[in-house]
């Protein structure tokens, strides 16, 4: 059935896959096996490793320039187009109606432009999409309520969040000094104040800020 489908389809369209995951150590494949039945050109993949709160993303700005009318765009899910439910709507109108672009959802076979082309059937989809979108954007902010519902409550048990309070030795100035007329190298110079040669440029600053005395 897929291979028919396949067919048919890029007889008179190109088909492109749009594939998002929020961070960087997300892994993408789920996405890339339930577009594997398409028939998707690896050159018309575009992968995206970003946030979904915007849609300003280099991976589809660059999907935006390559589509044309009559091209199909399969995606495995609604929210990886995106998570605000104003935009999802707008960039949806934008991609079907200003450039003639049918979209797929693959997890959800009513969202499906390529077919009821008629009043009825294009109502039923921007129904279900706008229903899709607002869950989306829900479900996000409930995510982020609950993450600062659980931050307040661990300041609230006195849990400190952010880098660790580095003590800065009493001689730190004369070690800055040596340090700074190249007495003593970098390693040399966190060793003599206990830590690390990161920590040292980062207590450097920290002085600077605090007094002004080192120049």
């Amino acid at each position: 059935m897929f291979e028919t489908l396949t067919t048919a389809l890029t007889d008179t369209s190109r088909c492109f896959g749009y594939v998002r995951v929020s961070m960087k150590d997300q892994n993408e494949d789920r996405q890339l096996i339930s577009l594997e039945p398409y028939g998707i050109p690896p050159e018309n993949l575009f992968v995206e490793k970003r946030s979904g709160k915007d849609f300003n993303r280099p991976r589809y700005k660059a999907l935006l320039r390559k589509l044309r009318r009559g091209d199909v765009l399969y995606i495995k899910s609604i929210d990886r187009l995106g998570r605000d439910y104003a935009e999802i709507i707008e960039q949806w109108q934008y991609l079907t109606r200003k450039k003639g672009v049918d979209i797929k959802v693959v997890d959800i076979p009513m969202l499906d432009t390529t077919l009821h082309k008629d009043l009825l059937g294009t109502f039923i989809s921007d129904l279900v999409l706008a229903v899709l979108s607002l869950n989306a954007q829900l479900e996000r902010e409930n995510t982020l309520q609950r993450q600062a519902e659980g931050i307040a409550a661990a300041h609230a048990k006195g849990v400190k969040f952010g880098r660790k309070v580095v003590a800065i030795p009493d001689n730190f100035e004369e070690i800055y000094n040596r340090w700074r007329n190249k007495e003593l190298t970098n390693e040399q110079a966190a060793e003599h104040c206990g830590f690390s040669v990161r920590t040292l440029y980062y207590c450097t600053a920290e002085w600077r800020d605090r007094d002004g005395q080192l120049r």
